[in-house]
């Protein structure tokens, strides 16, 4: 497992926060330390412009379609500078991390050019429409339809906490295409264009007055038939190999922003007296360690090579670093005291520990939820029986 980075990579390191940083001095200083998804939308999408006009898009995807071909070291060195900077998160994550990795393994070529070079620049933004109504961390379980008619596909359904989908472009859609079908079998990976009369898009307002998640609804909304990524009735496979794409080099870049939390905190505590108090110390010493063992952690996942077996290590990131980051929540609060439930700005506009306490409430939720996650940790890294299922 590699711990460390060559002279030749913290050089890189220089340049990275060295342009990152001047972004933030300069051009783009209002939009420093946001902790919301949603505050000042297009001014973010402005950034993503200009991110992709300058090679930093996508660093990691190929050169022919908008990357650099940074090699895995000097991604993560981004991540982590770009969290560092101040920089706010990206508006169209779906579509770098997410979207684009899934056509560059699975699309054809047409797909490849029609979409990376967008993707790349920041002029097209994705959302994702998997969870539906009764059926959240549980994909096998979707019920919107799609049928095949006169060269289109259309769709019927409704998808819910479709993250940012009120700014994007696109959404991806994982659909039942086989009358009858249950469970896995029967699921198409659609991709569909959001501006048309057959797609809704109604906010969901949150705990922080925030409306990051939306509601869709399609009715009889379309796209061509060669939207699909992959064949007909394959939508499980294409589905399952995008969300392996959210254990990618994202990771160290988001505990970049952990550590920022954990400082502020720690800052917060020196400042008002709450670092005297013994179970206090403990518990941001318990918190240090736990971010330095999700660091180790993920150079590890990121080190192995070996695609052929299932890593431990993949499966388990994601339910260590939701109830960490739940449990750093409660304790900013707990640092902060009356201080954290009161604000002087106008209604729902809190600084970022707070927000950090509102926004950790769902971590262990989205994305799959942590009774999913144990499932998936007994059925595929332990090799135990599944879990009944009475629709397969």
């Amino acid at each position: 497992m590699k711990l460390g980075f060559s002279p030749e990579e913290e050089l890189f390191r220089a340049e990275c926060a060295d342009w990152l940083n001047a972004q933030m001095a300069g051009e783009f200083r209002d939009i420093k330390g946001i902790s919301t998804l949603t505050e000042k939308a297009e001014r973010r999408k402005e950034w993503e412009q200009h991110l992709g006009a300058h090679g930093w898009g996508c660093i990691g995807w190929p050169k022919e379609w908008g990357g650099r071909g940074a090699t895995l070291a000097e991604q993560v060195i981004f991540a982590e500078e770009y969290a560092r900077a101040g920089v706010p998160g990206r508006v169209n994550h779906i579509g770098i991390e997410l979207a684009g990795p899934t056509i560059l393994t699975f699309g054809t070529e047409d797909q490849k050019k029609r979409f990376l070079p967008d993707i790349a620049a920041g002029n097209t933004i994705f959302c994702q429409g998997f969870s539906e109504p009764g059926a959240g961390s549980d994909l096998a379980s979707v019920r919107t339809k799609g049928r095949l008619e006169n060269g289109s596909w259309v769709v019927n359904g409704q998808k819910i906490w479709t993250s940012l989908a009120h700014i994007s472009d696109w959404i991806f859609v994982v659909t039942r295409t086989e009358e009858g079908s249950k469970g896995p079998k029967g699921l198409t990976f659609l991709m569909m264009p959001i501006d048309q009369p057959g797609i809704e898009i109604r906010p969901i307002k949150q705990i922080n007055g925030d409306a990051e998640f939306n509601e869709t609804f399609f009715t009889d909304a379309t796209c061509p038939e060669d939207s699909l990524i992959g064949a007909v009735g394959d939508g499980w496979r294409i589905a399952m190999g995008l969300l392996a794409f959210e254990r990618g080099v994202s990771t160290l870049g988001q505990q970049m922003a952990f550590r920022n939390e954990l400082d502020a905190i720690i800052l917060d505590a020196k400042a008002n007296g709450a670092a005297s108090d013994s179970l206090v110390r403990q518990r941001l010493a318990k918190a240090e360690i736990g971010l330095r063992l999700m660091r180790y952690g993920a150079l590890r996942m990121l080190s192995n090579t070996d695609h052929s077996k299932v890593d431990g290590a993949a499966l388990t990131y994601k339910i260590q670093w939701a109830t960490w980051r739940r449990n750093l929540g409660e304790l900013a609060m707990d640092v902060l005291g009356q201080a954290g439930e009161v604000t002087d700005n106008a209604d729902y506009e809190w600084t970022m520990l707070p927000n950090l306490f509102l926004y950790s409430r769902a971590d262990t939720i989205y994305g799959g939820t942590n009774q999913i996650q144990r499932n998936l940790i007994a059925e595929r890294g332990l090799g135990m029986p599944r879990e009944p299922r009475g629709d397969v």
